[in-house]
């Protein structure tokens, strides 16, 4: 037999309470309100739960039979509903992201250790593919993708560095065997480490100078598909195998280190940096609501603060 639960909530209140004004008083009910309710419910039921007098609201056999069950049945609900306020307090569970294999060896690294210091009771999981997906089709809460692959139904946060570029390297060795091109077309005769995007198709290099773009599809000796296979590229360049072109925050510490080095530097292209997105609706879940707010925070920070707040 089904029974509202809020009726049965102010049958418990009233018994509890011992009347039905002091149960107003503590539910924020009127005592005619309760009494309406309690009514219905017994006529639902067809039984009385309380015997009302004009001195006191005491229960029946039957009520007090229903009222020793519905007890820990209510407790238990009061319970679970305090769990879920603690997420909001303190914000627990787990947060799925899908992210490009590029977002998660150049931005998340800088993010990710003092967002899980801040918010211990979180557990991050990480799903890094180069094809762009439904997130909530995927089962993951939020993802890092750039503008131009963005649907406009999507909230988009800033996350990482907002400006970036595209960067063409190679090994010392390898320029001084093949000469330094003068400009992007001489990379038609050069060999070069070519990459597939997650439709399959090869990727043409593009550069761009005092307004001027030049998209090349050069020839070359090796391919992989993006993602982790990346790295093979790398290497392979800085073994003096050919030429590389990828994001330049990618490649900046073999740059650094002169196991690299730049090729057409004026010619490199700029781009706007990535996006967390995630579905707009109306109750973010917590974990996410948490990571959003500690981005946002993290960007409002100058640099120094920054660095100071993820060493601390």
């Amino acid at each position: 037999m089904a029974a509202d639960l809020g009726d049965l909530n102010a049958f418990v209140a009233v018994a509890r309470a011992g009347g039905f004004r002091q149960a107003g008083r503590a539910t924020g009910l009127s005592a005619s309100a309760l009494s309406e309710t309690v009514r219905r419910l017994e006529d639902r039921l067809g039984v009385r739960l309380l015997n009302r007098t004009t001195r006191s609201v005491v229960p029946t056999e039957a009520g007090r039979r229903l009222l020793d069950r519905l007890g820990p049945a209510i407790g238990e609900v009061e319970a679970a509903l305090d769990a879920i306020k603690s997420l909001i307090d303190r914000p627990a569970g787990t947060l799925k992201l899908n992210v490009p294999v590029s977002a998660a060896i150049m931005v998340l690294p800088d993010i990710v250790p003092a967002f899980l210091k801040a918010y211990p009771d979180i557990v991050l999981e990480l799903v890094a593919e180069e094809r762009f997906v439904d997130v909530l089709a995927a089962g993951c809460d939020a993802g890092i993708r750039y503008e131009e692959r963005l649907d406009q139904d999507m909230i988009a946060v800033p996350i990482g560095p907002r400006r970036q570029r595209f960067a063409a390297a190679a090994s010392p060795a390898y320029l001084a065997q093949r000469g330094k091109p003068k400009q992007p077309r001489d990379l038609l005769q050069h060999d070069c480490l070519r990459g597939r995007g997650s439709s399959g198709a090869l990727l043409p290099w593009e550069f761009e100078r005092d307004g001027e773009i030049v998209m090349i599809d050069p020839p070359g000796p090796l391919i992989v598909n993006l993602g982790a296979a990346v790295e093979v590229i790398v290497q392979s360049a800085i073994a003096g195998t050919g030429v590389v072109f990828l994001f330049e925050d990618w490649l900046r510490p073999h740059l650094d280190s002169g196991a690299l080095e730049p090729v057409l530097p004026d010619w490199w292209q700029e781009f706007s940096g990535p996006f967390l997105y995630y579905p707009g609706r109306r109750h973010v879940p917590a974990p996410l609501r948490a990571f959003v707010d500690f981005i946002k925070a993290d960007r409002a920070l100058p640099i120094g603060d920054r660095a100071a707040a993820q060493a601390s």
